[in-house]
């Protein structure tokens, strides 16, 4: 049976069968090694916050700031998401305060440092720009110039990480 190309829907049929050819030949992961060789050492949440905040402070400077930034073990399964930006919005006397945060899917604690960063990048620019339009991919770009690749092979790797591991 062959491997559903779930991640890839919205991709040319041409690029899909390379795609598939990849994953035919036993190939897909060795081309994911060779193009993100680099792991990270964001494991904690602590660590996973300051890197968000090094980001932030280059890229964002005068965005508002995230009370949270954590690794979340239900992302996946519950939102289909692999990352998720919220803001709460508070009564504190005569102000309105809001809180932002972001979560993480924890299946990032093991993917190569390159993909940490894209969806790190994702989620700052919702700061900004809650819609995916092209305002917010612009700012994508701003942040990491290879976004538009990094999407790509993430979602190549995401393929790999359901395929049966022989």
């Amino acid at each position: 049976m062959e491997p559903s190309l779930k991640y890839l829907a919205g991709y040319a049929p041409a690029l899909q069968a390379q795609v598939r050819q990849l994953i035919d030949e036993g190939r897909l992961g060795d081309y994911l090694q060779r193009r993100h060789p680099d792991a990270h050492e964001v494991r904690s949440d602590k660590a996973l916050f300051d890197y968000t905040q090094e980001l932030k402070t280059r890229y964002m400077r005068n965005a508002e700031p995230l009370a949270k930034v954590c690794y979340d073990a239900k992302l996946k399964v519950i939102q289909h998401a692999l990352g998720t930006h919220t803001r709460a919005s508070t009564v504190q006397g005569a102000r309105l305060k809001t809180r932002r945060e972001i979560r993480v899917a924890t299946l990032f604690k093991e993917a190569p440092a390159d993909f940490l960063r894209m969806i790190v990048v994702h989620e700052l620019a919702h700061i900004r720009e809650l819609e995916h339009n092209k305002a917010f991919y612009q700012l994508c770009m701003h942040m990491e110039p290879d976004y538009g690749q990094l999407e790509f092979d993430l979602r190549l790797w995401l393929l790999h990480q359901e395929l049966p591991q022989s």
